[in-house]
């Protein structure tokens, strides 16, 4: 507890370094009331066709007609990166009758000027601090620029590494997904832009791992499971929704008004607006539920969805659709009504327009790349150390690094906003040179013609020049066409030719570092075999390759845990750690139990696994009282020490398992995790609160149901923890 309050005071300094942009949040009592009020007046003012323009988003590029925001016909647009192109259409609103401001949405999904690592290689920090710190630093430059919305974050639970999106999420778990989505919906939002949840819901579920695919979630596993993170974020104020591309259990997201209507807005009582993704209102006609665009948009209207993301479905038939009276213009105000409440809340009427020369001075700012240097640093996971090969040994007098990934062609990013201040980034050599004693020799190869590592350049150069240095470095993984959407793949191993040039350098006979970059957990089973080290990051963003390099010579202690289990086969996917019990578990050598024929169950690295260049051990579990009611809290303590040479952050975390109950329980779940900092020989108690409300689950009616009996509770470093303490719930 005590790093994290340091860390948030640094951090705290670095964000009052520069300006900070207006924080955006719900208002509350009269304002709120107020605004209503100003809805009411508005709403009657406005023509049927500028109530239907506030439901259009459309987006920069071909297609993109500005006239319909003068004519008041636009409510949103989205893509617009550069101030100038920003300012346009903000003038543009004021030559319209209601001059209605625009909504104005980016994926700014881990960045927008300076980048952070992917969204899933900030949840391997463990630290929702830092993870809160570099979602303001991205809301904050994208508020500089003009854009008042993000599309983030994205919350899907995934436990597929064949999806491509799993980038952009926090992994396989519940817990953590809640407090990952908690903590970017406030850095955001205390950036100046408001927050979208997505995507509701089931997306991260879709079956085989294919984009875009059908998931089928039961009711109890998709309330236990899935919605958390969603609710996480609507509690922590996000404003608006996107709903997922997917069937979920045979409904469209798009047309679920179960969930959007019926679980969203009724029982968990949103206020905001929810808005479709790309094109996929008119995507009903796929789906199989709708004839034409007109009954797509209908359908959506209806079911929830308040604003078309590109699919121009509403801007040319909902008013037609109003008007012959199978949309009923209540339900068009309802929707009106929230995209105006977003607006009227994050404070856009009246806001100036965004100033263009003043937007370059606040990107990338020094207190901005501190942050993503730490985020760099701290989300990097180092799976395997044989023989203590790291940190860097003074020993080591010359090192090779292979890779064109090693000196970035460009990060990887969804927006690039030209001119606004972007700075060159540090190649991996340049890092190490700087780092390493000045006699150790740097030999560096790209090996291939690009980083996708689709095909050779030199590759025999690349392995002779290895061969002759005292440790190698091979930088390799994902990029180009093998990440983000519409990127899904049926084999996990490292794309293209990369694994050919690994084996042949670990045929040199020299140790072997392996620095992964990839967009998801990998089937790293044959190198975790073969070469000395393997440190795991999730693209780092702006300052990778520097944290890189801070963790290979030892100015870093490496502190990452893994937020999604590394399968040792393709075969074993879905694994993840909190598996239901079977009635004839694993045996070894006994055929008629659940295992397979050639493979082990266990994931090559388990959830909440990851080494340290310290040795950390838990002892003398405690629990404040030996039972606890239904509606109380225990005190959980245990004790860590760091056996090691060095000082070192450790992930502690707590696990639940509940023996018998009504319901098959997980073996293991996620209630609790803190990051603790533990200089060399320290020892340190660490406390967790553990509320009996939240060791239930759901029936298979959504019915949440905490029941009486034993709870086993385990402490350790990662999901297999072994110290073991219990606690009986009781009616009374």
């Amino acid at each position: 507890m005590a790093l994290r309050l340091v860390a948030a005071f640094l951090l705290l300094c670095l964000a009052s370094a520069a300006p900070a942009q207006q924080a955006v949040s719900w208002k509350t009592g009269r304002e709120a009331q107020a605004i209503e009020r100003r809805i009411d007046a508005l709403l009657r003012r406005m023509t049927l066709k500028e109530k239907v323009g506030q439901l259009h988003l459309s987006g920069r590029g071909e297609g993109f007609d500005i006239d319909q925001v003068r004519s008041g016909e636009m409510g949103a647009v989205m893509n617009f990166v550069v101030p100038t192109e920003v300012l346009a259409v903000q003038k543009a609103v004021r030559e319209s009758r209601l001059k209605i401001p625009l909504i104005i949405g980016l994926d700014a999904v881990h960045g927008f000027s300076t980048y952070f690592p992917f969204p899933l290689g900030q949840a391997t920090s463990w630290n929702p601090e830092l993870i809160e710190q570099a979602a303001y630093w991205s809301g904050r430059e994208a508020a500089a620029a003009g854009i008042n919305w993000t599309f983030a974050p994205m919350v899907d639970i995934t436990r597929d590494p064949r999806w491509g999106r799993t980038l952009e999420g926090a992994g396989e778990d519940a817990h953590l997904g809640a407090v990952v989505a908690a903590a970017r919906t406030r850095g955001y939002q205390r950036g100046g832009v408001a927050t979208t949840v997505k995507h509701f819901v089931g997306y991260g579920a879709v079956e085989a791992g294919r984009d875009y695919n059908t998931a089928w979630i039961p009711t109890s596993q998709l309330f236990d499971v899935h919605l958390p993170p969603f609710k996480a974020s609507l509690e922590a104020g996000t404003m608006t929704v996107m709903a997922a591309f997917n069937a979920l259990n045979g409904v469209p997201a798009t047309a679920h008004h179960g969930m959007l209507t019926d679980l969203l807005r009724g029982r968990w009582g949103f206020r905001g607006f929810v808005t479709s993704d790309f094109g996929s209102i008119t995507e009903l006609r796929q789906h199989g539920i709708a004839r034409d665009d007109a009954e797509a948009a209908r359908k959506a209207l209806l079911a929830g969805i308040d604003m078309d993301m590109m699919g121009d479905a509403y801007h040319k038939h909902l008013a037609d659709e109003v008007r012959v009276g199978r949309v009923p213009m209540r339900a068009l105000d309802e929707a009106v009504r929230r995209v105006l409440r977003v607006k009227f809340h994050l404070g856009l009427f009246g806001r100036p327009d965004v100033d263009p020369a003043a937007a370059p001075r606040l990107m990338q700012t020094e207190a901005a790349r501190e942050v993503a240097l730490q985020a760099a640093r701290e989300g990097a996971i180092l799976l395997r150390n044989a023989d203590d090969i790291l940190p860097i040994r003074d020993s080591v007098k010359s090192v090779a690094v292979i890779g064109a990934m090693a000196v970035p062609e460009d990060e990887r990013v969804w927006t690039d906003p030209a001119g606004l201040g972007r700075r060159v980034i540090t190649p991996l050599p340049d890092a190490l040179r700087e780092r390493l004693p000045q006699d150790v020799r740097i030999v560096f190869k790209p090996a291939f013609t690009k980083n996708c590592g689709t095909e050779f350049a030199e590759k025999e150069a690349a392995v002779r020049a290895a061969a002759e240095t005292d440790l190698i470095i091979a930088m390799m993984g994902e990029d180009c066409t093998f990440i983000g959407e519409a990127a899904s793949r049926t084999k996990l191993g490292l794309p293209g030719v990369q694994q050919e040039l690994l084996e042949a350098l670990v045929a040199t006979g020299k140790p072997v570092v392996l620095v992964l970059a990839t967009a998801r957990p990998l089937v790293l089973t044959w190198a975790s075999e073969h070469v000395a080290a393997i440190l795991q990051s999730f693209h780092g963003g702006t300052e990778a390759r520097t944290a890189i390099a801070d963790i290979l010579t030892g100015r870093y202690n490496p502190s990452g845990r893994v937020p999604m289990s590394f399968p040792r086969s393709v075969g074993q996917v879905p694994v993840y750690y909190s598996q239901l019990p079977t009635g004839r578990p694993e045996r070894p050598q006994e055929r008629y139990s659940s295992i397979y024929m050639d493979e082990l169950n266990e994931p090559l690295y388990p959830f909440g696994y990851g080494l340290s260049y310290s040795r950390f051990s838990y002892a003398d579990p405690r629990v404040s009282a030996a039972s606890m009611p239904l509606d109380g809290a225990v005190e959980v303590s245990v004790d860590v020490t760091n056996a090691g040479p060095r000082d070192g952050q450790e992930v502690a975390q707590l696990y639940i398992r509940k023996p018998v109950a009504s319901l098959s329980r997980p073996l293991r779940e996620l209630k609790g995790f803190t990051k603790v900092m533990l200089k060399a020989g320290e020892r340190k108690t660490v406390r967790f609160r553990l509320e009996a409300a939240r060791l239930g689950a759901h029936d298979d009616s959504g019915r949440y149901v905490v029941e009486p009996g034993e709870v086993e509770i385990y402490l350790g470093g990662s999901s297999r923890a072994a110290v073991k303490a219990q606690v009986r719930l009781t009616k009374s």
